[in-house]
């Protein structure tokens, strides 16, 4: 392993058994999240109906409920389970991964995807205040960011959502605010950019083309670059997003809604990511451009401001450590 990238969140007297939920938690970002979660010490419960979601993942010590978010009155059991069913909560915080994210499909199938994407994330957070949960840390994306002209994309941005799923990150960060608002749960909203790392899924948005690129030279086949490759990306290693995460559960800074960019802070261009994974031997071809975001950079001073955070693994870094993973020379 890259000595940048580190086992996080060590295990102490302050965190020790406190609950906490992750929904969506077996599938990409959950399986750092959920491993890091127990080292720390967290009581853990994973609720994922493991349809894009794997059951290895969820690793031993962490209780999987397995139930579609969807499924508004088996979710609210859950959580009452989870909860005690008191007049108070010993939940400490849910942290909101579940999503169908995936733009493309999103304008393809737009009533599925607002079925898992708006219906269920309202049912998470009702499930959520009837539980008396106590912080909520959302799963926002940059894609509500859409195009924009000018560089880095900072929060008080007007949001430019340029499809069906980058509506619905955004509304949840609307409800998040409400439900701060009105009924005295803390909500946080990370805008996470394009996050990679192990356990990628190929076909969704978090691999971007990184874990296209990476498949495709491991198989011997050219990288596919669409356009000239000029378009950029600001790309952050899936354990500092972890980190995030848990210093978003925690902060005291934050609780009414606000909303932080997660990124690394710098960009790339996708014809150079194509070359830092193809290597010498490897082959590059370009096909017809598409309709997207030209480029992507996030200004991070907000994370660092309200959370103490700061990522710490270079692109090069963690590139060089997937190439590594998956035999790559």
């Amino acid at each position: 392993m890259n000595k940048n990238i580190k086992t996080i969140n060590k295990k102490n007297k302050k965190t020790a058994n406190k609950k906490v939920i992750v929904t969506g938690g077996a599938g990409f970002l959950g399986s750092t999240l959920v491993p890091s979660l127990l080292r720390g010490g967290y009581a853990v419960h994973v609720i994922d109906n493991l349809i894009s979601g794997k059951r290895e993942h969820v690793p031993k010590g962490a209780i999987l409920h397995e139930v579609d978010i969807r499924d508004a009155k088996t979710l609210e059991d859950v959580f009452k389970k989870i909860g005690g069913g008191g007049d108070t909560s010993d939940i400490h915080c849910v942290f909101h991964l579940a999503a169908l994210p995936r733009v493309q499909f999103s304008i393809d199938n737009p009533l599925e995807s607002h079925s898992v994407n708006v219906n269920g994330l309202l049912n998470v957070f009702e499930a959520s205040r009837k539980a008396k949960v106590r912080r909520i840390v959302y799963s926002a994306s940059s894609s509500a960011y859409g195009d924009q002209t000018v560089m880095p994309l900072r929060e008080d941005m007007k949001p430019n959502p340029m499809s069906p799923y980058a509506a619905h990150k955004f509304y949840g960060e609307l409800l998040a605010k409400q439900y701060a608002l009105h009924y005295g749960i803390e909500t946080v909203c990370l805008r996470y950019f394009n996050i990679f790392g192990p356990n990628f899924d190929p076909n969704g948005p978090y691999a971007m083309a990184i874990g296209k690129f990476l498949i495709a030279q491991k198989e011997g086949r050219p990288l596919t670059v669409t356009g000239d490759g000029s378009q950029t990306r600001d790309c952050v290693y899936v354990t500092d997003v972890t980190q995030a995460n848990i210093l978003a559960m925690e902060s005291k800074k934050v609780g009414n809604g606000e909303i932080i960019n997660i990124g690394n802070g710098k960009n790339i261009s996708i014809l150079n990511l194509a070359k830092m994974i193809a290597g010498r031997d490897g082959k590059i071809i370009h096909i017809a451009p598409r309709v997207e975001p030209h480029d992507t950079l996030a200004d991070i001073s907000k994370a660092r401001k309200l959370l103490g955070w700061e990522p710490e693994v270079t692109i090069e870094e963690g590139i060089a450590e997937l190439k590594r993973l998956n035999n790559i020379k």
